[in-house]
């Protein structure tokens, strides 16, 4: 009986520690992993000419705001003749529908703040759903670093979401 106490104590324990996590992480700068973020406010601010993004090629990850809401979290990333992509999958799925809100926010409002490497940079995201060649370079790039089994007929499906990173208007 006492060690049942102690697991139900143990397991409280970690459940309010996880809880807190979540919420401070809302008032922080960045996410924590997968853990969404608050705003993200540090870091030099890139601006001027559009950058050559293949300095990004082998970067596993970024740290991603749309404007609104002001939430920021960590998303895989592609690049692709000198372009930034980002991939939004299992968009038909019930895990999709509830965890990943972003892609539905991004096409009402597409403005977002990335960083890469501690330097951050305003965007404009873009859904691309019909340039067929565009999307079979960016499977290939999202297989090859993730192995993520991909194909440019989930983007017509629905499946998967995929967005240009551009430069803001």
């Amino acid at each position: 009986m006492r060690i049942l106490k102690w697991l139900a104590g143990a397991i409280g324990v970690m459940l309010l520690v996880v809880v807190a996590l979540v919420i401070g992480a809302r008032f922080g700068d960045g996410p924590i992993a997968i853990i969404p973020g608050g705003p993200l406010e540090s870091g030099e601010r890139v601006t001027g000419a559009e950058p050559d993004w293949t300095f990004a090629r082998d970067i596993m990850e970024m740290e991603f705001q749309l404007v609104e809401p002001p939430r920021s979290r960590t998303i895989w990333l592609q690049v692709h003749d000198k372009n930034l992509y980002a991939v939004s999958g299992y968009m038909n799925s019930t895990l999709g529908k509830i965890w990943k809100q972003w892609p539905a926010q991004a096409l009402q409002d597409g403005r977002a703040v990335i960083r890469i490497d501690g330097k951050r940079y305003e965007r404009q995201l873009v859904r691309i759903l019909d340039d067929r060649p565009l999307l079979e370079a960016i499977v290939a790039e999202v297989n090859r670093k993730y192995g993520a089994g991909l194909s440019a007929d989930m983007a017509a499906s629905g499946d998967a979401w995929f967005f240009a990173l551009e430069p803001r208007p």
